[in-house]
C-alpha cells in the first residue's frame, strides 16, 4: 500500500471518528411529520415551526420523519387503529426512528395509523417520546385507550395563548419535571382522554380532563393535552417539560452508544 492511499484511508478512518463525536454531543430528535389535512392540488408532509423551534432553542437537533405510506388513513376520533405498512414500509420507518434519541408527536386535527405504529414502537423500546395535542391521544390509543369529544368545546378549544391552570399529581414524573402542583396552560382541542390502559391521568383541567398522562415504567412517554411549543419561549415552567425531555434523550443516547 502506497504512503498517500494509506494517509487517504486514515483520513477517512479519522473523519468517521469525529462524527461518532459529534453523534455522541447531539441529540436528535425525531418529529413525526402530519399530512396537511387541506389539500392543495398536491399532498403535502409538515412539521410546525414552533416544535421544531422548541428543540434547537434547547440545544438539541431536530429533523422530520416521514410517513413511508402514500396512502393517507386518517383516523379523526375512531379508536381502532391497525398495523397497515408492509414490512418495507414499516422498516423504512423504523429505520428513521433509530436515527433519534427521542420523538415527538405533534398536535392536529387528524391522525394516521402510522402514528399509532410509532407510539407503539416508542413504547416497546423505552424511546422518549412526548405526544402533543393529537400525539396525546396517539400514545393513549397506541396501547389500547380510547378518547372521546368533550361537550363543551366552546371553553377549551380557544387559544394559544393561557387559558387555564391544571391541578398536577405530586406523585407524578410530570410533577418532577415542572416542580409545580398547578401551572397554567393553553387549550385549542375539542377531544379528551377516556381510557388509557398502561397509562396514567396525572394532571387535570377544571373540568375534570386529563391534560396529562403518562406512563410510570418507562424513562419518558408523556403526552400533554395543551401545546407547550406556543408556550415555553415566556415560561420557564412549561420549558422545563422539552428540557426534561431532552435529558431524558441524553440517556437514552448514552445507552445506545455504551
Amino acid at each position: 500500500m502506497n504512503a498517500i492511499k494509506l494517509e487517504q484511508e486514515i483520513l477517512v478512518v479519522l473523519l468517521q471518528l469525529e462524527r461518532i463525536d459529534l453523534m455522541k454531543e447531539k441529540i436528535i430528535v425525531g418529529i413525526i411529520s402530519k399530512h396537511n389535512p387541506s389539500n392543495t392540488g398536491c399532498r403535502k408532509s409538515y412539521v410546525t415551526d414552533a416544535t421544531k423551534q422548541a428543540i434547537f432553542d434547547n440545544g438539541a437537533i431536530a429533523i422530520g420523519i416521514l410517513p413511508t405510506q402514500y396512502e393517507i388513513h386518517y383516523k379523526g376520533n375512531d379508536n381502532v387503529w391497525e398495523d397497515d405498512l408492509t414490512e418495507k414500509e414499516k422498516d423504512d420507518l423504523f429505520s428513521q426512528i433509530q436515527l433519534c434519541d427521542g420523538i415527538i408527536l405533534q398536535g392536529g386535527r387528524e391522525m394516521d395509523n402510522y402514528e399509532f405504529i410509532i407510539a407503539k414502537y416508542c413504547y416497546d423500546n423505552d424511546i422518549p417520546i412526548l405526544g402533543i395535542c393529537a400525539g396525546q391521544n396517539a400514545i393513549a390509543k397506541a396501547l389500547g385507550g380510547t378518547s372521546f369529544k368533550i361537550p363543551n368545546p366552546e371553553k377549551h378549544n380557544i387559544s394559544r395563548d393561557y387559558v387555564h391552570s391544571i391541578k398536577i399529581d405530586k406523585n407524578s414524573k410530570f410533577y418532577k419535571l415542572v416542580n409545580k402542583d398547578e401551572i397554567m396552560v393553553n387549550s385549542l382541542h375539542a377531544n379528551s382522554i377516556d381510557t388509557c390502559p398502561k397509562l396514567e391521568k396525572v394532571a387535570f383541567c377544571e373540568d375534570g380532563y386529563p391534560d396529562v398522562i403518562e406512563s410510570k415504567n418507562k424513562e419518558f412517554y408523556i403526552g400533554l393535552r395543551f401545546h407547550p411549543e406556543d408556550l415555553y419561549k415566556k415560561d420557564e415552567n412549561i420549558n422545563k417539560i422539552f428540557k426534561g425531555f431532552l435529558k431524558s434523550c441524553a440517556k437514552y443516547k448514552e445507552k445506545c452508544f455504551i
